[in-house]
């Protein structure tokens, strides 16, 4: 059973008031044009209070998880420059206390807070991310988020290609309203054209209701054919595929496991495909952010110190600085792994990789003094 020590509860005592304050911080000013935009809604829109108040409670899970990685950095700097200031850290090492031994407990929280920031992308995010689509369209704009047309592609057997149009979808009876398939054949050329006025799923089939077919003969002749009540076909996607697609139009809305579903679902065009699977990389490497922030805080923070400022200013000033160069790096990362695919999970961690190599190099640096 790990045990902690008098140093690990001190270590993560002094983190724990400015990581508490910088969560505070970051969360607010990220959160700013969410607040001012409570009084939009009820002012412009005419959005009752709590609806409007909702729509910011459930937008602030995104913002955390967004901050929580900056908060860490903030609260690392400021700890190591107490202690720096201090001359804790001098009287810890006259002990015989090594200086790895001394981040050791921080550096464990990040990787703690990482896993801990992944679970809540991964749960949390999405989860508050459909109740406020919900309450937005429902509630505020009072349309149904699914009452869009909806469009399926999907390869026939023989070769050639279906295509399914609908103009809304009901979640509740898992039913497609006012459906449209046409079937083309390996020339593109249109085959045959089918009318229904619904198709429900069942039992792992869709089946149209009221449906009219007209098929297109080579001559140039058109035959319908009689009206059928019921009617199986294959559409190419199940009903839990389009509500991913149809709420999460966003893949940075998504957990990953949504947007691997609509990945596989082969109903993204190539450029929407690059930004998913991208996306799909970077969404497990940017929790691990709190791991690297706190790595790279160690040694900027005892710098600081030693350049004559150990205020919560200089720490809050310096902590924006490395997040403006990451995020920067971050994008343009992300740019490559739209461009080369193969490797979106490389480009999605060299981010990590990059500041992580200066962190070391930095800390190696910092004990040896």
């Amino acid at each position: 059973m790990l045990r902690l020590t008098i140093l690990d509860r001190y270590m993560l005592t002094e983190l724990s008031a400015p990581f508490g304050f910088g969560l505070g911080a970051f969360t607010l000013i990220f959160a700013a044009t969410e607040i001012l935009n409570i009084g939009k809604l009820v002012s412009n829109d005419h959005a009752p209070l709590w609806a409007a108040l909702l729509v910011f409670a459930w937008s602030l899970p995104a913002y955390v998880v967004l901050v929580i990685p900056m908060a860490l950095l903030l609260g690392t700097l400021l700890a190591i420059q107490r202690l720096s200031s201090d001359t804790e850290i001098t009287a810890m090492k006259a002990a015989g206390i090594t200086f790895s031994r001394i981040v050791m407990p921080l550096l464990a929280v990040g990787i703690v807070m990482s896993f801990a920031t992944l679970f809540l992308q991964e749960e949390l995010v999405p989860y508050a991310n459909d109740q406020l689509i919900e309450i937005e369209n429902s509630v505020i704009n009072h349309t149904n988020a699914y009452n869009r047309d909806l469009t399926v592609s999907a390869p026939l057997p023989g070769g050639g290609r279906q295509v399914t149009v609908a103009t809304a979808y009901e979640p509740n009876s898992q039913a497609l309203l006012h459906v449209t398939l046409i079937q083309y054949d390996n020339r593109n050329q249109a085959r045959q054209i089918v009318f229904a006025d619904r198709a429900e799923f069942t039992i792992n089939k869709w089946v149209l209701q009221n449906s009219s077919l007209y098929r297109f003969n080579p001559d140039g002749s058109v035959l319908a054919e009689p009206p059928i009540p019921h009617q199986q076909v294959e559409i190419g996607e199940n009903p839990t595929d389009l509500v991913k697609r149809i709420k999460n139009d966003d893949p940075d809305s998504m957990s990953r496991a949504q947007i691997a579903g609509v990945v596989h679902s082969g109903q993204l065009t190539e450029s929407e495909r690059r930004k998913y699977v991208a996306t799909y990389q970077e969404k497990l490497a940017r929790p691990f952010a709190c791991f690297v922030f706190i790595l790279i805080a160690v040694p900027f923070g005892l710098r600081s110190v030693r350049s004559g400022g150990g205020s919560a200013s200089l720490g809050f000033g310096l902590s924006l600085a490395i997040v403006f160069v990451y995020y920067i790096v971050m994008t343009l990362c992300s740019f490559f792994g739209e461009a080369f695919v193969s490797v979106a999970w490389l480009w999605a961690w060299m981010p990590n990789l990059l500041f992580t190599a200066i962190g070391l190099s930095r800390l190696r640096q910092a004990a040896t003094v």
